[in-house]
């Protein structure tokens, strides 16, 4: 659990809004993994977990929330180190896993790539290779359905739009030092997508034990058919450049991104992030992130750009227990 303040002062319809500090559930979570030798090269394996609110009182006298409120994993698959991994049904995004990996380091917010929910969670199927020399492969596909739906009243033509299938793929080299991932993923509607193919190429490079870098751009073209919601984007062209050091319990992350959208102002996201290791399982940290500042290279005044980059941070400190 942790406490969070700070953010935008506006919504997206321009009101007002409090950025008081409150309490607040950090991602809290329950799971069960699974695992059973089928024979010495295959291995079947589950995942199951849960996210509940772990700061307040859940029920009808508390907040009104079930005590689990969301199956956020629960998957089924089959590991050989021959043949590679399959894996069926709530799981998140292959992209995340081998591509946009590197930039995925924050407790809350700060990614602005495509995160782990991108064209997955349920009704999904994935296959992986094994390790090819620092090579690895990837192909997933989400299924979405119109099964059920019903037709309107007086209409005999059989209602929906029919079968989707979002795909995703690429490849991962992983090498000593070195992390280079390169993806695509078909980013429907249906999923929150706008209709056009999403392309990564993100990595990292641990200069020490201590030190890493990572680098990445993601794109995806703009569909002049799709209107986005208020906080949604179309197309656009994201830059990402970060890095984190680790001394002793201690961990730090910084990440800077310059998105150009293609139907809206270039807009500069970033964040940071301390981290303690109290022991093994507990922690404690300090996340700061904005994801729209207005600094601008044109700035003349070094003042002005210090204030644009402390506007409307949003900011989040709290500890995890982890068993």
């Amino acid at each position: 659990m942790g406490i969070a303040g700070g953010g935008p002062e506006y919504n997206s319809d321009g009101n007002r809004i409090n950025t008081d500090a409150d309490f607040v559930d950090v991602y809290s979570r329950l799971g069960l993994r699974m695992s059973h030798e089928v024979s010495r090269d295959l291995t079947a394996f589950g995942r199951l977990e849960w996210r509940f609110d772990g700061d307040e009182r859940t029920g009808p006298s508390g907040n009104g929330n079930t005590g689990f409120k969301e199956v956020r994993q629960s998957y089924l698959g089959l590991q050989s180190d021959q043949f590679g991994t399959f894996q069926g049904g709530n799981f998140d995004s292959f992209y995340n896993q081998f591509v946009s990996l590197p930039f995925y380091v924050y407790i809350d917010r700060g990614l602005e790539f495509a995160g782990h929910p991108k064209q997955s969670r349920g009704d999904s199927i994935g296959y992986y290779t094994p390790d090819l020399s620092g090579f690895t492969v990837f192909l997933q596909g989400k299924h979405y359905s119109d099964r059920g739906v019903e037709a309107a009243s007086g209409v005999t033509e059989e209602p929906g739009q029919g079968t989707e299938v979002a795909a995703q793929g690429g490849v991962r080299y992983a090498q000593g030092p070195v992390t280079l991932g390169l993806g695509f993923v078909d980013d429907i509607e249906e999923g929150g997508g706008n209709d056009e193919v999403l392309y990564g190429l993100i990595g990292s490079y641990d200069f020490t034990d201590q030190f890493s870098m990572r680098l990445g751009y993601e794109t995806r073209d703009e569909n002049a058919d799709y209107t986005p919601s208020a906080t949604g984007e179309n197309g656009y062209d994201k830059v990402g450049l970060g890095g984190t050091f680790t001394t002793g319990p201690w961990a730090f992350t910084a990440d800077y991104y310059n998105v150009d959208s293609d139907s809206d102002e270039t807009r500069h996201a970033w964040a940071a992030g301390s981290y303690y290791k109290v022991s093994s399982n507990f922690d404690v940290f300090v996340e700061v992130a904005d994801g729209d500042s207005s600094f601008s290279s044109d700035e003349s005044s070094v003042d002005d750009n210090i204030d644009a980059l402390k506007e409307d941070v949003y900011w989040l400190t709290g500890a995890r227990y982890h068993f």
